[in-house]
């Protein structure tokens, strides 16, 4: 079996849906013959065609009602949004008629669509083209927002949202499109939405996180266990709806917790997280909760770029103030 990478994931999963589903379309800016900027769909509009693989004008207004209406007709589109910080016009169409329609008809209308963007910053990218608007879409009802953070969970998380009836917001971390590889079998086999993925069993401190600061996460964890400090580490993976249980049962074995993301610190995901956990696992806590963010500023250009996001060091350092706590 051969090696991916997390675009090559995604490639992968939209083809297999594809094939087995006549009734999904992929539609987008430079999609086609193209294969898109990052080249997700590379290969599609090869496979099948241009009735199934649509390029659309440069009009993200225009990408999002075409894929809102498709939906309504019972097609089942896979839209993209070229980039993180092009996902603003789409908003319209996504909250006042995608979210709102099995509510609007009581159940009678679903609006079974995904819609994809590369996400966040590390690219060394111009304006615009490293935001990390989750939360925007997470405050939404009646949207699921999701964030893989491998080639495996891209390529399951993105088959469950294809097939959810509901709409998907699926924001690709670009950071990590091409970072590193792994095996991952062509079997159609979706992953659970709305679940956690706990990748590391530890005991002195819960690190939440998700998307590419995962990898940041991981390899913070592997250099507190060089200190004797058993850090787990939960991935997010659906960013709405949040799967509390799995967050709260870390804590409750652990007693810490710190959250990483680059999304800018004021109503973050965070804040969610820290929320909840001060509402329902109080008692549990032995050491205040602990976020690892972006700022309240505007991504900065490449100079400045990594020292925005978060680093290794400002989550080892998050973990020693809450160690601080006996």
């Amino acid at each position: 079996m051969a090696e991916i990478t997390l675009i090559e994931a995604v490639t992968q999963a939209m083809a297999y849906e594809m094939r087995r589903d006549p009734s999904v379309i992929v539609l987008g800016e430079d999609v086609g013959v193209n294969g898109g900027v990052f080249r997700a769909t590379a290969g599609l509009h090869a496979q099948f065609g241009s009735e199934r693989v649509l390029d659309t004008p440069l009009d993200e207004t225009t990408i999002a009602g075409l894929a809102v209406g498709m939906a309504f007709q019972g097609m089942k589109p896979i839209a993209e949004s070229q980039f993180d910080g092009f996902i603003y016009p789409m908003m319209d169409h996504i909250i006042c008629h995608a979210a709102r329609m099995r509510s609007r008809t009581r159940g009678r209308l679903h609006c079974p669509m995904v819609l994809r963007a590369p996400c966040g910053g590390g690219i060394r990218a111009p304006e615009h083209h490293s935001e990390a608007p989750e939360a925007l879409f997470a405050h939404i009802p009646g949207l699921r927002v999701v964030i893989p953070s491998s080639p495996a969970r891209a390529y399951g998380l993105l088959l469950a949202a294809i097939r959810d009836p509901d709409p998907v917001i699926f924001f690709e971390p670009k950071r990590i499109y091409r970072q590193y590889k792994e095996e991952v079998p062509d079997d159609g086999e979706a992953l659970p939405l709305d679940v956690c993925f706990v990748l590391r069993d530890g005991h002195d401190v819960t690190l939440v996180t998700w998307g590419a600061h995962v990898k940041e996460t991981l390899e913070a964890a592997e250099q507190l266990a060089e200190r004797g400090v058993s850090a787990e580490v939960i991935d997010l993976a659906t960013i709405k709806p949040i799967d509390f249980d799995t967050i709260r049962e870390s804590v409750k074995k652990t007693g810490r917790c710190v959250i990483v993301h680059e999304a800018a610190r004021t109503a973050g995901i965070g804040a969610e997280i820290a929320a909840q956990l001060a509402e329902k696992s109080m008692f549990d806590l032995v050491a205040p909760v602990e976020r690892v963010t972006g700022y309240d500023v505007p991504i900065p250009l490449f100079r400045l770029e990594m020292k925005y996001l978060p680093s290794v060091e400002r989550i080892i350092a998050a973990v020693d103030r809450t160690l601080a706590y006996r």
